[in-house]
Order: C-alpha cells, then sequence, then structure tokens
C-alpha cells in the first residue's frame, strides 16, 4: 500500500501552504493561501483518494 503523507506535503509547500499547528490525534492543521483556508492532514495518508482529498481542500489542482 502506498504511503501519501510526504508527496502530499511537498505539493502543499511547493504551492505556498504552511503548516500551523498540531491538531487533535494524529491530524495538523494547514493553512492554504490559495482559498484562504486551514484544513487537516491526517500523519498517515495510505489512500489516493486521501491525498486527492486534501490537495482538493487546500484548493491545489494536483491528483494523485
Amino acid at each position: 500500500m502506498a504511503e501519501y503523507e510526504k508527496r502530499v506535503r511537498e505539493q502543499l509547500d511547493i504551492n505556498g501552504c504552511s503548516f500551523k499547528r498540531h491538531g487533535k490525534g494524529d491530524h495538523d492543521v494547514w493553512f492554504s493561501p490559495i482559498n484562504n483556508h486551514t484544513f487537516p492532514v491526517d500523519s498517515e495518508i495510505k489512500s489516493r483518494h486521501m491525498a486527492n482529498k486534501i490537495m482538493k481542500q487546500a484548493g491545489i489542482e494536483y491528483h494523485f
């Protein structure tokens, strides 16, 4: 099973998103300047669908 954490975080950095704080459980909270929203990023992203959901929440036009 592919793990997407590193690739997702790389895309977030490339697109100007920034880590804001640690959230509840194993989630971190990130901020996207693209759509001016905060969104959760799980520390273990094991599915392509979850990785793409995070990209969508960040307003990034990138698909895994």
